[in-house]
């Protein structure tokens, strides 16, 4: 039996469609707009998903762009409407679309579809994009200059500091379900079968630092056939040309990949943002099976954006599979982020070296405020500015607590968070 998801705005064609699909033998549900549909997608994955095109809230084509650069588009998705045009139905199918209803649906029609989206093997979770992030303004900013500088060049090189997002925004620049070849992974020489057989795809280099002889050929051998083969190439480096060409890149290629860039932002830039994008590499990472269903607390999510990420995107996304196959419990709280990141920091709260002789050394009263001080900013991080779950480590009441902190100085940080 199939489980089958119907979103449609009008109840009418909701109750004939599952009345037809429950005969068949298909379970279905049902969703009246995109806002339940996102809901019921969050928690589960159907066989098969009927979209309507025209929906109040959110339409039907931007849902599905939505599980495309979410990861979550790893379903057949067959859309429906009465008055969507040509080009409408070819956007749809360029995003991932498997089928076309044309309302009013005959059943010989919408079996025939069903039918065919379900013998359709399961797709595979496309990578994590910038268009997840639609209400972040410096990655919607960002996702708007890529497509920008790609719709005039198929070479784009992207400056980055150390930490930063290079693959989340050379993944922006991938079609669906076309090739995404990494440069830098291969030893062997690059051959015009390759090349063709990527065709339409993305030649990804993350640094080009590390490339050794052979692959800076295979870059250049790439680069000149861009064009023929309709690839696009997105290379990243932290280094100018000058320092390139002082390891032996060739001048003339590095002169072509110099020739348009842009800047990327830094991970410490981001920060505010870190909590969205670990919850979208989660999603993705439960959709691709490749760790079992868990969420991130409120409170370990405001631990990751304290984090200054030194190593970047690539390191965050490591993080946030390691806390999700190691977790004992469905949601993953702010201690399991502390003892990964800060190995032993529990055990000490902030002492810096020479401190603690510094505290013994004062008046009883004054190291007792001082050592309460450290205790209680130590306790308030690790649990997000959590007032119920800092009472709850403490053993304080609330009351109790709020005067505390009131009389350390730690106030204003109690407010963040005050559930």
């Amino acid at each position: 039996m199939s489980q089958i998801l119907v979103i449609d705005d009008e109840v009418g064609i909701r109750e004939l469609l599952s009345e037809i699909l429950t005969d068949e033998g298909h379970d279905v549900a049902t969703a009246e707009n995109a806002t339940t549909a996102r809901a019921w997608r969050d928690e589960r994955r159907p066989d098969l998903v009927l979209l309507d095109i025209w929906m109040p809230d959110t339409d039907g084509v931007t849902l599905l762009k939505e599980w495309a650069a979410s990861g979550q588009l790893n379903m057949p998705v067959v859309m429906m409407s009465g008055h969507a045009t040509i080009d409408t139905a070819v956007e749809a199918t360029r995003i991932g679309a498997v089928g076309f209803l044309e309302k009013p649906i005959g059943m010989q029609k919408l079996l025939a579809a069903v039918k065919q989206g379900l013998e359709r093997a399961p797709r595979t979770g496309a990578a994590l994009t910038l268009a997840a992030f639609p209400r972040s303004p410096a990655l919607k900013d960002l996702r708007k200059r890529l497509e920008q500088v790609a719709a005039k060049s198929r070479a784009v090189l992207l400056r980055a500091p150390a930490a930063s997002i290079v693959e989340l925004a050379a993944r922006t620049l991938q079609p669906t379900g076309k090739a995404w070849i990494d440069i830098g992974h291969d030893s062997n020489p690059i051959s015009l079968e390759v090349l063709a057989q990527a065709g339409g795809g993305v030649l990804y280099c993350g640094e080009l630092a590390k490339l050794t002889r052979l692959q800076q050929k295979n870059l250049a051998f790439a680069l000149d056939r861009l064009e023929r083969h309709s690839l696009r190439l997105v290379a990243a480096t932290t280094h100018d040309a000058v320092a390139l060409a002082a390891q032996g890149w060739d001048e003339a290629v590095l002169d072509r990949l110099f020739d348009i860039s842009i800047g990327l932002p830094s991970m410490a830039e981001l920060k505010d943002d870190v909590p969205d994008l670990a919850t979208h590499l989660l999603t993705q990472l439960v959709e691709a099976g490749e760790v079992p269903n868990r969420h991130l607390s409120v409170a370990a999510q405001n631990a990751l954006r304290q984090h200054p990420w030194p190593e970047g995107y690539a390191q965050l996304r490591s993080v946030v599979k390691s806390l999700a196959l190691a977790a004992l419990e469905e949601e993953i709280g702010a201690d399991e982020v502390q003892h990964l990141l800060n190995p032993g920091a529990a055990a000490l709260p902030d002492i810096a070296p020479g401190l603690l002789p510094e505290m013994l050394a004062l008046p009883l009263r004054e190291a007792r405020e001082m050592f309460e001080k450290l205790y209680f900013e130590h306790h308030l991080r690790i649990e997000g500015g959590s007032m119920t779950r800092l009472a709850e480590k403490t053993g304080l009441e609330r009351t109790h607590l709020y005067r505390k902190l009131k009389d350390l100085g730690l106030r204003n940080a109690s407010k963040e968070n005050e559930e």
